[in-house]
Order: C-alpha cells, then structure tokens, then sequence
C-alpha cells in the first residue's frame, strides 16, 4: 500500500486533524446558537414587534423574562432529545452518517429561524426553528467528540478532542459579534433577527460537504465486525501502511476490548451499558459533571451575555453588545491556549481544581463589588463606572479559569472514559445531561438575574468552589491512558487479564500471517 509512512510531528496525525476540523464545524453552530439568542431578544425593535415594549416605550419584565427564556431554551430542549435519539442511530449506521443526517435537520431548523417575520406567527417559526436546530445540535454533540476521540491517537487525544471547545468558543464569539454589528448597523427591520439566524446555514453546509471527505471511526467498524475496513481506516488516519506494527498493535488493543466487551456482556443491552461490570460510575460521572458545568455560571454569562454585563453597569446596547464581544474573544484565546499547550501536561485533575477554584474567587470578587458599588443609572450616560470596568475585567480573567478546564475537560474527560461498545451510551448521557441543564439553566437565569441581583454571582461561587472543585478532586486522572486502559482503571478488567488478551490476539494474527506466507509458498511451487 503506497501511504507515506511519517512518524513523528502534527503532520501524521493531519487527517485526523482535518477530520476534527470537519466534524466541529457543527459545535461551531453549538456554540453559535447558544450565544446567539440572547443578543436577538434584547434587541429593542425585537421587542417592540412581539409586545415586549408597550407602544409607550414601557418594558413589560415578565414577559420579556419569558420571551427570551423560551427562545434560548427550546434550543436545549430539542437538543436534549437530539442527544438520546443519537444513540441508536450512531450504533446502528455509524458516526459519520449519523451527523450528516443530523447535520440536515439542524438545517431545517436554520432556515425556518430565517423566513420567521413579524406577528402572529413570527415567534411561533422561531420557537419551531430552534427546537428543529437544537434536535440536531444534540445529535451532533453527543456523536461528534466520540467521532474525533475515537480517531484520535492517544498521544494526542486531548488536544484534539479539546478543539471541541474551542470550535464553541469560535461559534460564541462570532454570534457577539453578529449580534453587535447588527445592533450597529441595522436597529431596525426583520433582519434584526433573519440576519443573525439565517448565518448558521454558512457553518452547516461546511460541515455537510465536509463529512463527504473523511472516513467512518476505525472503532465503529471493527465494533461492528468490520475489521478489514477498519484496519484500512486506521492506517489511513495515521498515515502508515496497515502491515506497520504500531498499527497492527493499536487494531489488535480495539479488537481486545471489544471482544472482551462481547465475551463478558453479550445479551445485556441497556443493562450492560448502565450497570455492566465498572460501567454505572462512568455513567454517574458523565451525567454529574455536566450538571455541575451548567449550574457553574459560565451559560448563564454565555448565553445572556449583554444582559449580564448590563447588570453590572453596560446598560448601553452598544456597550453591553461590545463587552459581550471582547468576552468572546478573550474566551476563544484563552481555550486554545490552554488546549494546545496546556491540557495534556497539566492533567484532567489538577485542570478542573484549579479552574473551579479561580472561578469561584472571581464570582466571589464580582459579587462583592456589585453589591458594594451598584451601577448608578445617573451615570449610566457617561460610560460604565469604574467599578463596572472592573466587574468586566474580573469576569475576563473568569472566562480564562473556564477555559483552561471545566469548559473543554467535561467533554475531553467523559470521551475519554468510556469503552467502545458503550461510548455512544456514554455520550449521548453526557450531552442529554448537558442540555436538560442546560435547558433548565438557561430557562431560568433571566428571572433569577432579575429577583437575585448581585447574589446570583455568591450562587455561582459557592457551586464552583463547594462542588466543582470537590468532584475534580475525586475523579481518577485520564491523561495519557488509551482508550482501552479505562476498562482497567474502573474496573472492568484486571491489568494482567488485559495483556493476556492482547498477547492472544497478536499471537493469532502472527499465526495468520505464517499460514497465509505458506499458502502462498505452496501455490508458487505448484505454479
């Protein structure tokens, strides 16, 4: 097989990066869709059209809490059973094709956001389209980091794996900046809204031709009995001929746990996923962790961006718009700082300890100064406070305390953890888990900044530092452990019987070769 063979560097590992680079153009639509909500249903002329301002120029609060709860979190309602609905489908026809088909729905969804006009039946388009958007987002959130993760070599897994969250800091951002060019430029008009929605076709259709270049997990293949392709595949990403012996090694590991898994759970469906042997704590950690990163604060900043930064003194839409955007980008940076240099030296662990700590202290920080130095609608004219400036910039050294762990390691962590023949289980209870709190978070934050004020920030702290850093402290470390070793650290299999195994399956595969070199011996001397 004439494949170039090259062993070290980024570059044999440069399909596996084109494949990430594919796949997390739909976390890009995650993260935009999130964010992006929150800037549309601030927007004065949106509020106007749906009864929000009374033709006096009088805010009616609760509606306008209700309103924008409901076009935020029917996303996560649909992607929550856009997460459960994935399994199956993942198992059955694979990942590649499961996110193209998802990819598709999502895209129904867009375009019914794009065409929604005025009253009656304005919102009710949005309500639908975000439902149809946020079902796909769920698929592809939950099939997408076991795609990349199951492609990716252990080496560099993390890394590569981690760009998931940088993939939705790059969608977040962009839908600030969406959001304030419009506030800008166009402050009045349908496409106050049509403009902003109608962009998530552009990251959508990438990620549908995209999918047509790259190739289906090795692991799924061979999970399913296809070996050959899946040796092909494996080498393919890794740019090396299937006869190598790393590759042959890495093929005979897959193909150890994998019988392993049918050995000792064939017959058991969902009962082997949730209560198989070391299965129920890996579960309990991908449902807890997830619960725990949405209660932490940072979606409630994420998604109602400018109203938070109005509530610590922004109260300009350019201004508040604008904070949101610099928030963006400071995020963006710092994960892919953290991510290229940071997550496969400081560990899962010590990440997510420090990130809870240092969140927690500046929630604290903010806390306190807003409830000491309340911004003064006196002033409001005249720019953000003093002490507004600095509640923006503790909560910019806050998005970088998110980035470096408890924003990419809950999705870096859970992918790392589970074996092949439960992954897609695993997975689509991480994201079901993410996006029904997520759902409940982001219903619930505009009420709750408005009767809490300054204490939903002590509410933020006291769950990252009472709970985050606690569960950080407990969970066993995942770096540098291939896929396979995590049977062995929860107790699935025992570390000898592991290698007992995987010496059986390089033995058969020697013995195969030595059958098929006589074979061919034979037929020559008979030629």
């Amino acid at each position: 097989m004439a494949i170039v063979d090259t062993r070290a560097g980024v570059f044999r590992n440069i399909r596996v990066y084109w494949l990430a680079f594919i796949v997390y153009w739909g976390i890009v639509l995650f993260g935009y869709d999130t964010g992006v909500g929150g800037g549309v249903v601030s927007a004065k002329y949106f509020k106007e059209q749906f009864g929000i301002i009374d033709p006096h120029g009088v805010e009616d609060v609760k509606k306008s809490n209700n309103i924008s709860s409901n076009v935020v979190a029917v996303l996560q309602a649909g992607a929550f059973f856009g997460a459960l609905t994935s399994a199956p489908v993942s198992a059955k026809i694979g990942r590649k094709w499961t996110l193209f088909i998802f990819a598709l729905i999502f895209c129904v969804g867009a375009f019914l956001t794009t065409v929604a006009s005025g009253p009656p039946h304005g919102l009710a388009l949005i309500y639908a389209g975000r439902v149809l958007s946020g079902y796909g987002i769920g698929a592809i959130s939950s099939v997408a980091p076991a795609y990349v993760s199951e492609c990716a070599p252990k080496e560099v897994r993390g890394r590569i794996t981690g760009l998931f969250q940088i993939m939705v800091a790059v969608g977040v951002m962009l839908s600030y900046f969406v959001n304030f060019a419009i506030g800008i430029h166009i402050p009045t008009g349908v496409n106050v809204w049509r403009i902003p929605f109608g962009l998530q076709l552009v990251p959508a259709g990438i990620m549908v031709f995209g999918l047509l270049t790259v190739k289906e997990s090795p692991r799924w293949l061979a999970s399913v009995g296809r070996n050959d392709e899946a040796l092909q595949n494996l080498a393919y990403m890794r740019r090396s001929a299937d006869s190598h012996p790393e590759i042959l090694a890495e093929m005979a590991e897959i193909q150890a746990a994998i019988e392993e898994e049918k050995e000792a759970r064939a017959g058991l469906y969902w009962k082997e996923a949730f209560f198989g042997k070391g299965n129920f704590v890996r579960f309990f950690i991908a449902f807890f962790i997830f619960l725990l990163q949405q209660w932490g604060g940072q979606n409630s900043v994420n998604y109602y961006a400018p109203q938070i930064f109005a509530s610590i003194g922004y109260t300009s839409r350019k201004n508040s718009l604008l904070a949101s955007g610099v928030y963006g980008v400071v995020k963006v940076v710092a994960t892919a700082i953290f991510i290229f240099f940071g997550v496969e030296s400081l560990g899962r662990k010590l990440s997510l300890l420090i990130s809870a700590l240092g969140m927690g202290s500046l929630f604290f920080i903010i806390g306190a100064i807003l409830k000491t130095h309340p911004p003064s609608a006196a002033l409001a004219s005249a720019g953000p406070a003093p002490a507004s400036q600095a509640m923006a910039a503790m909560l910019y050294i806050y998005v970088c305390f998110y980035s470096m762990g408890w924003g990419p390691l809950p999705w870096v962590y859970v992918s790392d953890i589970f074996p092949t023949r439960t992954r897609h289980y695993g997975l689509a209870t991480a994201s079901a888990s993410q996006w029904l709190w997520n759902f409940v978070v982001s219903k619930v934050t505009p009420q709750i900044l408005t009767d809490l004020g300054y204490k939903i920030f002590f509410t933020f702290a006291a769950v990252n530092i009472g709970a985050m850093a606690t569960f950080a402290a407990l969970i066993p470390e995942t770096k540098g452990r291939s896929l396979e070793e995590m049977d062995v650290i929860f107790g699935s299999v025992t570390a000898e019987q592991r290698a007992e195994n995987i010496n059986r399956i390089n033995k058969q595969d020697a013995q195969s070769v030595k059958t098929d070199s006589v074979d061919r011996k034979e037929m020559e001397e008979k030629a």
